[in-house]
């Protein structure tokens, strides 16, 4: 991002603004510390220079699981009140070192698991933002910052992208650094982007995995061949959903698009059982050292369950290199698949649920990068996101063509 013209405003501007907007919006409880003293200072220390990095004074979120030297990160749970670590996360350097602005942290809910936390979704205050990246999603939603960052071991950034209309990118795994981030499950944990458009979320995605080409959206030099998947699950959709998203699949065949229907290949269904193995696995271990009497009745029901299921994890591990083999199959003649990214609109703070991960479980095992494009409305006047999935390592393709399917989808 070079120095914005002299008639632009400043960085200091922008990041008051931001914290304004904040204020106003302090009732969705996104923001679980805002740095009202230390952005400001930030933001002055950058107006002072030309132009400290592409993300020149670009303010940002940054969820409570990931580490921050200078604000408490207390990864949503309150037996870690007041908690300060030593460094930053790498992933927060390096969004200092190209010039953004940690305006603050953003809720998650306990421990990146399944325990909500107090945060509202902003189409519909009665309604859960998703979860684990829920305050990001929320905050980029709100208006308060452009982009967020997020986590996801099984659907934390696509979920909460899609039932509160925004970009959601999880990259192919490994691209981006977790060092500094509370680990969760290491083999699927990923570090993603909540943003107002897939241009920004690629540029600071560039930055996160310090390398910008790879990131940089781009389609093939042809009508884009997307294969439209109702995968194993889509008779788990809420009513409503599966018809709004044939009708946006309609509307994408009838635009410069080549839509095809794909066929769940035999046998996939079962990698949502291996990755919540996997999961319920790692969880354990990364949860080993906590005390208990300080977990939520809602995290200890997860660990019960979690100890019934950990035992199938070296199956588990084995079913998904397996299937990494065959990625190339699932691809077959077309360059991304369309597909679910949550089962319906965001679920009442009442049903006391972040929602259901199901459709992203298999393509976060299979660590492939996929984008939760927004557009789409289900039969409350919600958003409903559909996740573009592309192939290991085509971020870049992943990003164009969500880019492209966005713009149809949304009008």
């Amino acid at each position: 991002m070079a120095a914005p013209p002299d008639h632009a405003p400043t960085v200091l501007a922008t990041a008051q603004a931001a914290l304004a907007r904040a204020e106003v919006t302090a009732g969705l409880a996104a923001w679980a510390h805002l740095d009202v003293h230390g952005a400001p200072a930030r933001a002055r220390e950058l107006d002072a220079v030309l132009d400290a990095g592409v993300l020149h004074g670009l303010p940002v979120g940054v969820k409570d699981l990931i580490d921050t030297a200078d604000q408490p990160t207390e990864y949503g749970s309150a037996a870690y009140a007041g908690h300060r670590p030593v460094r930053d996360a790498e992933v927060v350097r390096r969004l200092r070192a190209a010039g953004a602005v940690v305006l603050g942290k953003t809720v998650t809910t306990e421990h990146a698991l399944f325990h909500p936390g107090p945060t509202r979704n902003p189409h519909d205050p009665l309604r859960s933002p998703g979860g684990s990246s829920s305050g990001s999603a929320a905050a980029v939603a709100a208006g308060v910052v452009p982009v967020a960052l997020g986590t996801q071991t099984a659907g934390s950034v696509l979920r909460p992208a899609s039932f509160c209309g925004v970009v959601g990118v999880k990259p192919t795994f490994g691209l981006v650094p977790t060092d500094g981030i509370k680990p969760c499950a290491p083999s699927l944990d990923t570090v993603g982007v909540l943003a107002a458009d897939a241009g920004l979320a690629a540029a600071v995605l560039g930055v996160l995995a310090d390398d910008p080409e790879r990131f940089r959206p781009r389609v093939p030099d042809r009508p884009l061949r997307i294969g439209s998947w109702r995968t194993p699950w889509w008779s788990a959709l809420e009513p409503g959903a599966g018809a709004a998203i044939e009708a946006g699949v309609g509307r994408l065949a009838r635009g410069r698009f080549e839509v095809v229907e794909v066929v769940a290949p035999e046998g996939f269904d079962a990698l949502v059982g291996a990755q919540e193995a996997l999961m319920a696995a790692e969880v354990l271990e990364a949860l080993a050292g906590e005390d208990p009497d300080a977990l939520s009745d809602t995290l200890r029901a997860y660990l019960q369950r979690a100890a019934k299921l950990a035992p199938g994890a070296p199956e588990a591990a084995t079913l998904a290199e397996r299937w990494r083999a065959r990625l190339p199959e699932l691809f077959a003649g077309v360059d991304v698949l369309l597909v679910p990214a949550a089962l319906g609109e965001a679920p009442p703070l009442s049903a006391g649920s972040t929602g259901d991960p199901l459709p992203c479980r298999a393509f976060t095992l299979l660590g492939v990068p996929t984008v939760a494009v927004p557009g789409l409305v289900g039969p409350h006047g919600l958003p409903l996101g559909v996740q573009v999935v592309a192939p290991w390592g085509q971020d870049g393709l992943a990003l164009g063509a969500a880019t492209s399917i966005g713009a149809v989808l949304a009008g």
